[in-house]
């Protein structure tokens, strides 16, 4: 059996579906359901059994069943998320007590972590000297990370943390807010015909910030390396190694788009003499908050063995917008 925390989200359920392709019908899904659509992303999965993530542990702790691997997916990834008790017992404590189960039976422990980490820092390197996260949802996943490292030396199994940078892609529309430019870009431009970003900020022109955007194709993929080479482990940034102003993915959603109605591709200054692209004020909430470039450093990821290619902006948007479309039809 493999276990995915966090199952019915958006990377895990990506996770499962996996899983499922490679014949693995034998998955638990572990998570909270209170925010009920989630189940949608799991509709065409194939799951074992479901648990509620508030029983997990106390099921773990009986120890009636044998399993594969855990994948930790489940936390509270709301950057705005103020509440800090709440993020550190479920994203630090929690994680805590799946890896010392996970030591104790020798059982491999793939786990969430995040590009928040590395706050406004200039380098994305798995080092502690870059690492200074902005808010107590990135400090929640540091702070992890930094429990791993004090245990590293005295582990039993595989354990593989994997620094997210922003993932964009199937079966995320239940993060609503929280859900990727490139989700809302696709839902403002069927209702609207436009899209809006932020103005710039921190030296960076109208939708010029610049994110590392992984595919969650790309995500998934990662993680079923190491599923498939316990031997290896660390921590991991997952990202292209490419930064990507907002823009891109404002321009290759609406392209991908307007391809599937027939029209032609425009080209950044087109949409905005068009007004198919808008700017509007950049939020205060946001401000000292916000990480205005990110690039994963691969390095690391590429010397361990991982060689696959990571799919660009303008790919993975085109692949994400044909799915999301023929989720619509099917509706």
């Amino acid at each position: 059996m493999y276990i995915v925390t966090g199952g019915a989200g958006f990377i895990g359920a990506n996770i499962v579906k996996a899983l499922n392709e490679r014949g693995h019908r034998d998955v638990l899904v572990v998570d909270n359901l209170e925010k009920a659509d989630k189940f949608k992303n799991l509709t065409d999965c194939e799951v074992a059994d479901y648990l509620d993530k508030r029983e997990f542990i106390a099921w773990l702790a009986q120890g009636r069943r044998k399993f594969k691997a855990i994948f930790h997916e489940g936390a509270c990834s709301d950057t705005m998320e103020h509440n800090g008790a709440y993020m550190m017992s479920n994203n630090y404590e929690y994680s805590k007590q799946l890896l010392h189960v996970c030591q104790e039976r020798r059982i491999p422990f793939l786990y969430a972590s995040s590009a928040a980490v590395y706050g406004a820092g200039k380098v994305f390197r798995e080092e502690r000297d870059h690492e200074s996260p902005l808010n107590v949802y990135g400090y929640s996943k540091f702070l992890f990370d930094q429990y791993v490292r004090r245990l590293w030396s005295k582990r039993t199994a595989q354990i593989a943390g994997f620094r997210y940078f922003n993932v964009y892609g199937d079966r995320e529309s239940h993060k609503n807010r929280m859900a990727s430019v490139a989700f809302h870009h696709f839902n403002q431009y069927l209702e609207h015909g436009k899209v809006k970003l932020f103005e710039g900020c921190d030296g960076y022109g109208d939708g010029g910030q610049k994110r590392d955007f992984i595919s969650v194709e790309d995500a998934v993929a990662v993680n079923l390396f190491f599923l498939d080479n316990p031997k290896k482990g660390g921590i991991f940034n997952v990202g292209t190694g490419r930064a990507q102003p907002f823009n891109d993915v404002a321009v290759a959603t609406v392209n991908s788009l307007r391809q599937a109605e027939g029209k032609s591709a425009l080209t950044l200054a087109d949409m905005c003499r068009e007004k198919i692209l808008e700017y509007t004020a950049f939020p205060d909430a946001l401000r000292g908050k916000y990480q205005s470039f990110t690039q994963a450093d691969v390095g690391a990821l590429r010397r361990i063995g991982y060689k696959k290619p990571f799919l660009t902006v303008e790919q993975g948007v085109g692949r994400y917008v044909q799915k999301l479309l023929a989720r619509r039809k099917q509706i």
